[in-house]
């Protein structure tokens, strides 16, 4: 295979920027994606709603049209296809990095174009399971643009693992009288709460925290605490889940008080937020911060502490997954390109 100028991991929103910019430049690329086309974006909630206006996730100079304020998770993902067949982007899907042996740490002060990237692949199935294929690409530079969604934060509790336990909430018609626990307090706890209560579920919030998260969206936090206050949504706040059975939750104040409380569930979702791949960095070289899971990196540039390995998008907030979205982690990608131009001109 040819050694390319730039590998970019991740097929979202600031993936597919950096390969516009890349291809603008004359820059030799190819995106690796493991999953599906913007594949975060895919397993958001079914009739998701964007908290933005859809002007902020454009990317490519490309207007995404709709009739409506916010666009929907189908706009979006019909919006990301027809960027990609509009600036004919290289895309491998359903094919995962395992390994990214950067060059030797003694030459990496070299010139760039002197040492490669070794970037092993793997094929992925339908069920997201690895395949024996594996293939090695070389480049100068690798970009990761890898986000946080296919990382849950796990609790680590007995039970997490049953059938009926999922970190991802698509919709709620399948829960009709049926008695679901929700574990979580932020934007995606109150929106599935009241999509499944509307559906006629029996919902129940279990949140470690006093009260709902401050980053709550501001038209949905009315509604989840009036649904709340009147009981139409049972809640548990300052509660943390010990265990999950196969037909109910067990909880108990997060004080270490007593009072053991065991609910009933049919379905449990642990919507208790993401975090980026800090395995695949870390063995890549790149230095992480051991609390906030930060990859060290130059702010101007998006260059990690191993040099010519970028991270854009929201892989750069490490657990601050609130501070970077498609509307500012769209713009990386041309930074990082920038530097790779004017490097590769010298």
């Amino acid at each position: 295979m040819p050694v390319r100028d730039v590998l970019i991991v991740g097929a979202g929103p600031s993936g597919l920027a950096t390969a516009i910019a890349a291809k603008q430049h004359g820059l030799d690329y190819v995106i690796v994606e493991k999953g599906v086309l913007v594949n975060s974006i895919f397993h958001f909630p079914t009739h998701m709603v964007f908290f933005t206006t859809p002007e902020l996730l454009e990317i490519g100079g490309l207007p995404l049209v709709t009739p409506f304020e916010k666009p929907t998770r189908l706009e979006a993902l019909r919006y990301y296809r027809r960027v990609v067949d509009t600036y004919g982007l290289q895309i491998m899907l359903h094919e995962q990095v395992i390994a990214i042996d950067p060059p030797s740490l003694a030459s990496a002060g070299k010139a760039m174009g002197e040492d490669t990237f070794a970037v092993t692949t793997a094929d992925v199935d339908s069920t997201g399971a690895l395949l024996e294929t594996r293939r090695v690409r070389e480049a100068r530079t690798v970009v990761l643009a890898i986000g946080y969604y296919d990382h849950p934060n796990c609790l680590g509790v007995p039970g997490e693992n049953l059938p009926h336990v999922s970190h991802y909430y698509t919709e709620a018609h399948p829960y009709y009288r049926q008695r679901v626990v929700i574990v979580g307090g932020r934007n995606s706890a109150a929106e599935a709460a009241l999509e499944l209560f509307r559906a006629g579920a029996h919902v129940t919030l279990v949140h470690r925290g006093a009260e709902l998260g401050r980053s709550i969206k501001y038209w949905l936090r009315p509604d989840i605490e009036n649904r709340i206050k009147e009981r139409s949504i049972a809640a548990r706040f300052e509660t943390r889940v010990v265990e999950i059975r196969p037909h109910s939750v067990v909880v108990e104040p997060v004080s270490g008080a007593d009072g053991r409380e065991e609910i009933a569930a049919d379905a449990v979702f642990l919507l208790t937020g993401y975090r980026p791949d800090v395995a695949l960095m870390q063995r890549a070289g790149v230095r992480c911060d051991e609390h906030t899971l930060a990859p060290a990196l130059d702010p101007e540039t998006f260059e990690t502490s191993m040099p010519n390995l970028f991270v854009a998008g929201s892989a750069t907030a490490g657990r601050n997954t609130n501070s970077i979205f498609i509307e500012n982690g769209r713009f990386h990608g041309e930074r990082i390109v920038k530097t790779l131009v004017e490097r590769l001109r010298t």
